[in-house]
């Protein structure tokens, strides 16, 4: 009998969608048993977010700064062949509670020596988050041998209005007669992501070992190589506002709200400006450096491979 644990955590529960889809073959199979582990915050992220405490999450997010949670309800000691986490990107950092869980002691334990497929569903932006979560997999001990990563249909300019007003409100839109478009994954591509888990199901039938070669070939993530310069850029920003933030005391103090309207201020600026711009540098530069952009993108697309 091959075990497969699956670890998620979703607020809206779009990523619990793609799980699903993912996790059905193998339900489906004969000799695998699938254990589904819910994260649970031990004080609520709220669905819809009320903006301030939204954005007075950040700080939390991008320094990895681990929530207490609930107790997980899965033995720490039980041995599995395979560990799907799936996870969303909260500024461009995995979301707390999942962070939470890879900095546990039942985190830890259950992921040594595991191979491990990675989920994401976000907007565009999830390079910065999955390199996150590779060190702290690679801390707990485990082999990432896949990833997937679902973005937004509504694409980079389209998703810069419609996903916040889908976490703020709890409404996907579409919006003003369509000039803000539907947030989410297209519901197409979330069916489509069955894909994955047949092949892990045929894998795990085979007795075939789970490497990296894993769901090569299923076209599993794209990486956009306009937007790695962007990130990165992005990243830096965050670490400096987020460490000033939290020197003014935990999430709701009182000082932090003025330096977080500034902030905000900040962030929609860059996403103006200087997402935009390094975008355009990067595809101005593109015959200059085009060995060092496949490079980029063989590095971020690993160990799945883009198109």
């Amino acid at each position: 009998m091959k075990k497969v644990l699956v670890v998620q955590y979703s607020q809206s529960g779009q990523l619990t969608d793609v799980v699903a889809q993912i996790v059905g073959p193998l339900r489906e199979a004969a000799g695998v048993e699938v254990i589904v582990e819910t994260v649970r915050p031990v004080s609520p992220y709220p669905f819809p977010w009320p903006v301030l405490r939204f954005f007075d999450t950040f700080p939390e997010a991008v320094y990895l700064d681990p929530p207490a949670l609930q107790a997980f309800q899965v033995d720490p000691a039980e041995r599995f062949d395979l560990v799907i986490l799936g996870y969303q990107a909260w500024f461009l950092s995995p979301s707390l509670p999942i962070t939470g869980f890879l900095q546990s002691e039942t985190g830890r334990r259950l992921l040594a020596d595991t191979p491990v497929v990675t989920v994401v569903a976000c907007r565009d932006m999830w390079l910065m988050a999955q390199e996150q979560v590779r060190g702290l997999l690679a801390a707990c001990g485990a082999r990432l041998v896949g990833h997937v990563a679902l973005v937004d249909e509504a694409g980079s300019i389209g998703s810069f209005l419609a996903t916040p007003f889908w976490v703020w409100t709890g409404n996907r839109g579409p919006r003003l007669w369509g000039l803000i478009p539907r947030a989410g994954v297209n519901p197409r591509e979330i069916a489509a992501s069955r894909r994955f888990g047949e092949r892990i199901a045929s894998v795990l039938a085979a007795g075939r070992p789970l490497d990296e070669t894993l769901l090569r070939g299923l076209d599993a993530v794209r990486v956009n190589e306009r937007l790695i310069g962007s990130e990165r850029a992005i990243r830096r920003g965050f670490l400096l506002w987020g460490r000033l933030l939290r020197s003014l005391g935990p999430q709701g103090a009182l000082a932090r709200k003025p330096v977080l309207l500034l902030y905000i201020v900040w962030l929609v600026a860059m996403i103006l400006t200087v997402v935009p711009l390094a975008a355009l540098i990067k595809t101005l530069l593109a015959p200059l450096t085009r060995n060092r952009i496949a490079a980029q993108k063989a590095y971020y697309s690993a160990p799945s491979g883009s198109r």
